[in-house]
């Protein structure tokens, strides 16, 4: 449909707006938790809750990062997600290539389906189970147990996300390895890795960010403060009677600001690397 002048700057106009209003949307809960953590502790219990701070303050961020264990938490919740991340990576890749090159075996392809029935299982439902499973194996308060748990629900969404890209790699490019005398490891190494940067940071990413922000196993399956991750740790700011909210907010936005650094560096190439699977050449 062609539209005349008046039609465009209409539509620009309208576009501009849903764009802002999302926008608002999604940046509101972060702004509404910067500007608490810069109030003082009279201003934030005020009954007139206001964007304007009168006597902005730091206070909140020294009484976290020097009165608490905030990093401890944040030491080992850096642990445990790149822990997760590299070993989620390692089994997607080869499970990855594995589906992409492979599919016409009859294992493979029931592997492929237990992988997709899996992600159909709310992680809430085997909680006990692995609750037990770590007790058996004396895992629980340890940084392993968090990482097999995160591990295991990661590796078929990563997997299925490796695939798609992998699908997308020239066979001929393989198979012209293979006549030079290239084993599969080496293929995969040497020639499919190297072309799948992006998809490979996009992978890592989406890994990173979900173990970074997980709760429920982390504070289920650790109670010792000294292994503690970061988001069953910032709740401890909440007391039987009073909720310490300045720190709460605090704790939140310096939980937040890692994750924005890695948005901002790697957004080239984690839109370039999800959207790499889309399309098959």
């Amino acid at each position: 449909m062609i539209l005349n002048k008046r039609q465009r700057f209409w539509t620009k106009i309208v576009t501009y707006a849903v764009l802002l209003f999302f926008a608002v949307y999604c940046l509101f809960p972060f702004i509404w938790m910067t500007v608490t953590a810069l109030k003082p502790i009279d201003e934030i219990r005020s009954s007139k809750p206001s964007f304007l701070i009168d006597s902005p303050t730091l206070e909140n961020f020294k009484n976290v990062l020097f009165n608490t264990g905030f990093l401890t938490f944040f030491k080992n919740s850096l642990i445990v997600s790149v822990a997760a991340t590299i070993i989620t990576l390692l089994i997607s890749i080869f499970a990855g290539y594995a589906l992409s090159r492979f599919m016409r075996f009859k294992g493979i392809k029931a592997t492929g389906g237990a992988m997709s029935l899996s992600q159909m299982v709310p992680p809430v439902l085997l909680l006990i189970p692995l609750y037990v499973l770590m007790q058996q194996y004396n895992l629980l308060n340890t940084h392993y147990s968090l990482i097999l748990a995160y591990t295991t629900f990661m590796v078929p969404l990563c997997t299925f996300m490796l695939k798609g890209f992998f699908d997308s790699v020239p066979y001929e490019m393989e198979e012209a390895a293979e006549i030079d005398g290239c084993s599969r490891v080496r293929i995969i190494f040497q020639i499919v890795l190297p072309i799948s940067i992006p998809s490979l940071l996009a992978t890592s990413l989406f890994a990173f960010v979900n173990s970074w922000n997980e709760y429920m196993f982390g504070f289920v399956f650790i109670n010792d403060e000294a292994q503690r991750t970061l988001t069953p740790g910032i709740t401890l700011f909440k007391g039987l009677y009073t909720t310490d909210w300045g720190s709460i907010m605090s704790a939140s936005v310096l939980a937040v600001i890692p994750i924005a650094v890695i948005f901002m560096y790697l957004q080239k190439y984690l839109i370039e690397g999800m959207a790499a699977g889309s399309v098959k050449g």
